[in-house]
């Protein structure tokens, strides 16, 4: 994940760190938090580049660009 966003072209520069919160072998499942150094009142910047969807398709992208 600290690849993945630290290259981000979008949110590569406001990208501080990643860290595992819990994984579960049982069901695959990884609870993960990001950490991004958001600036000072840009308009729309917490609508559009913090918006989950968007940072969840960061991820979507890289994986599909594996492939």
């Amino acid at each position: 994940l600290t690849e993945i966003y630290s290259s981000s072209p979008a949110l590569g520069r406001y990208f501080r760190s990643a860290q595992v919160i819990s994984f579960s072998n049982e069901s695959s499942t990884v609870i993960y938090q990001l950490v991004f150094s958001v600036p000072p009142s840009v308009e729309g910047f917490m609508e559009n580049s913090m918006n989950p969807d968007f940072i969840r398709n960061i991820l979507r992208q890289n994986i599909y660009d594996e492939d």
